[in-house]
């Protein structure tokens, strides 16, 4: 099943106001189940020709219908069905019944007798399934119909359900209104007085505004959708999953949007700033050499969160989309042109074709972190704080989900996988938000599971209670770990902190001290200088601190520890002396990062030397700060580009630096730390420390291979 939507206009909240009775407006979409129902809740079979206003319900019971702005209850309980709804047009009509329902699958979902709602709440009060059918393609001007479910018959455990019968099988929006206990302190934020896709964890599907950061769309409400008519994406008879070693990766971290956002991509308006964009542009990554792409959430989030009210960042637009809405639609402000979830669905799988046709993998940056805080409205504390069967469920079906770019080509039965199809690697965070119920994820079903057992996985081993696991995050043989000792360490060696040089033989030879426990091997080290929060690596040579005043806070975001050298003028300069030394850093961490075992990660734009102006923390600017300049790589593609291109190359070319097991005194003459030898080495002359880093021949079949890092105290002068 493909994600699907539609290209719609912006819905409007609904408004209490002047009691009437339910419409439905007809649409042109065929109904699903069975047509000879005996209730009738008129929806005409033409989109809205010919009129069709439809009378008031005149019975119903288990359910409350609410149309708009009002609840039209009935006296008669103890049935499930809907009795009759007459009308006051003529033409056929598409009668609506409803059902109890079924807990599981959760979402919406196809049964014999229509389309099934299911939603978790453990701590819900009450729960309204609201329906939005737009007439003639427009929802301006669309009642919502309020289906209030019973506690009796619309509930099993913890799992509130209704079946409706005679629904459209695409383009119905759908949302939940929940009300519960609130308090803080509880971990409670039920709020019922709107709908919208934040309280619909399962939604496949999110429509909302249609253009990314559009202001004028800013009042749209997200809801969710579905769809079941159209047909699965055709992947290709000759379509191959590239399945690279992880020995092999060159990672390549990027966002969908910031790499072809800009006029200098010379693409169309149309098309900047989409998955479709990304596609134009895997000829630049074929050159660079990377084979991996690791992206910046994908799925549906608000990149206008900041402007709801008047606060210090209100200028701002959420660009690195971590906080996510809904983990099983794609971003739909991705699309190309303004499609909508329908269109998002499908480029977003094109895109990720057309990398793996290119030999590139797909990896996927998510945070769960951002999924548990959004869901207060509709779970309450459950999805923060409390050990729960179903909370386990669904944080594993939404791992699913992250690993779902991959084609399932035997077609494993794996609901949540199938959306997107099965994806090679995952990066999240541990634990959840709030330092004091930190909660780490079922690591082993993860790492074990039936789908997930094939797919590369990798861990962000901190988050922003403070836990740290660097090295110690519960892997099971199989987690990778971004390692941010190697980023630290490697950062203070080439800036000439002293005291590093028995640190950085350690994390060029790959971090044996963290990772050279049980079964792991040196790739689960993913090693990197730099990543999308912090300086780029032309700001790491460029500032000795953040510059991060635009971003509203008064310098109080970000990290203040950067370990960051500017090489004697701090930012921009036209200092000859200083951008040759700054070059020649940004240089020696490529080096670094290109020589060392485990799987290196490089940050989009950093091939050309982006700078961000010091601004270690870039989450909310929709401008040249994050987005790449194509103008700037073609002005150096000859040097600083050709240099991080052939140093990629090199790695390729050399599996002796692609182990996968640690070094041993049989396999290198560096047999200690202090193997990085002080002053006073053979032909070198004086003033220099030599680091002999030597290979000798192994099963990888490579002559010995040595690598002599020279480094030299200068006094720089400006």
């Amino acid at each position: 099943m493909d994600f699907i939507g539609a290209n719609r206009a912006p819905l409007h909240s609904v408004a209490a106001a002047t009691r009437r009775s339910a419409f439905l407006r007809p649409l042109r979409h065929h109904g699903l189940g069975n047509r000879s129902a005996e209730t009738k809740l008129g929806i005409a079979s033409g989109c809205g020709g010919g009129g069709g206003c439809f009378g008031k319900v005149q019975g119903f019971d288990a359910l409350r219908l609410r149309s708009t702005t009002t609840k039209v209850q009935s006296g008669k309980a103890g049935r499930s069905v809907i009795k009759e709804m007459g009308h006051t047009s003529s033409g056929n009509e598409v009668p609506l019944k409803y059902s109890s329902g079924k807990a599981f699958p959760l979402g919406v979902s196809q049964v014999d007798d229509g389309l099934n709602f299911a939603i978790f709440s453990q701590h819900a009060s009450s729960v309204t399934l609201c329906l939005k059918l737009p007439e003639r393609g427009t929802q301006d001007d669309a009642d919502i119909i309020e289906f209030a479910l019973d506690r009796q018959k619309n509930k099993t455990g913890d799992i509130w359900h209704v079946s409706v019968e005679g629904l459209p099988a695409s383009c119905v929006l759908y949302g939940y209104r929940v009300s519960g206990p609130q308090g803080w302190q509880q971990g409670h934020r039920f709020d019922d007085s709107a709908f919208d896709s934040k309280k619909n964890p399962y939604a496949k599907l999110v429509s909302g505004r249609k253009h990314f950061a559009v202001e004028k769309e800013k009042p749209s409400q997200l809801f969710g959708t579905y769809d079941f008519d159209s047909s699965p994406f055709d992947w290709g008879d000759n379509y191959k999953l590239p399945n690279l070693p992880e020995t092999d990766l060159v990672i390549y971290e990027m966002n969908v949007r910031a790499f072809t956002a800009d006029e200098s991509s010379k693409l169309g308006p149309a098309i900047r700033g989409s998955y479709l964009g990304v596609i134009d542009k895997i000829p630049h990554l074929l050159e660079l050499g990377v084979n991996a792409v690791e992206l910046l959430p994908v799925f549906e989030f608000d990149e206008l969160e900041f402007k709801r009210f008047p606060n210090p960042r209100d200028h701002m637009v959420n660009t690195w989309g971590y906080s996510t809405i809904n983990f099983f639609a794609p971003m739909s402000r991705y699309a190309s042109a303004g499609g909508g979830p329908v269109a998002a669905s499908k480029e977003f799988k094109q895109m990720v074709k057309a990398f793996h046709n290119a030999g590139i993998e797909v990896l996927q940056s998510t945070s769960l972190l951002a999924a548990t805080c959004s869901k207060f409205q509709v779970h309450g504390e459950t999805y923060m704080m409390e050990p729960h069967q179903f909370l386990d469920e669904f944080m594993r079906k939404q791992i699913v989900v992250l690993v779902g770019l991959l084609h399932i080509r035997s077609q494993q039965q794996c609901t949540a996988a199938e959306l997107l199809g099965l994806r090679e690697y995952t990066k999240l965070q541990p634990s959840c938000c709030q330092g004091a119920c930190t909660r780490q994820f079922e690591t082993l079903e993860i790492a074990k599971g039936s789908v997930l057992s094939r797919c590369k996985i990798i861990a962000e081993p901190w988050d922003c209670g403070g836990l740290y696991l660097v090295g110690r995050f519960p892997n099971w043989d199989r987690w990778a770990e971004w390692n941010g000792k190697y980023r630290d360490d490697i950062r203070r060696f080439i800036k000439g902190d002293p005291g590093m040089k028995g640190v950085f033989a350690t994390r060029v030879s790959g971090s044996a001290d963290l990772y050279q426990v049980n079964n792991r091997k040196p790739y689960h080290s993913v090693n990197f200088v730099i990543a999308h929060d912090g300086f780029t690596l032309c700001d790491l040579v460029s500032y000795n601190s953040k510059h991060n005043d635009a971003n509203g806070e008064g310098g109080r975001d970000g990290c203040n520890d950067n370990y960051s050298w500017n090489c004697g003028i701090e930012g921009g300069t036209n200092d000859l002396n200083v951008l040759s030394l700054r070059s020649r850093q940004m240089k020696n961490f490529h080096v670094a990062l290109m020589i060392s075992q485990g799987t290196p990660m490089m940050l989009m734009g950093d091939e050309y030397g982006h700078t961000r102006y010091g601004n270690n923390n870039s989450y909310g600017h929709d401008t040249h700060i994050n987005n790449f300049q194509w103008g700037q790589l073609e002005e150096r593609k000859d040097g600083h580009f050709r240099f991080f291109s052939e140093m990629i190359k090199f790695r390729h070319n050399h599996p002796i630096l692609r182990r996968d097991r640690f070094l041993n005194k049989v396999d290198t003459n560096l047999e200690s730390p202090k193997d990085i030898v002080p002053e006073g080495v053979p032909f070198t002359g004086s003033g220099y420390r030599i680091a002999p880093y030597s290979f000798f021949e192994d099963s990888v079949g490579e002559a010995p291979t040595e690598i002599l890092l020279k480094m030299k105290n200068e006094k720089v002068t400006t």
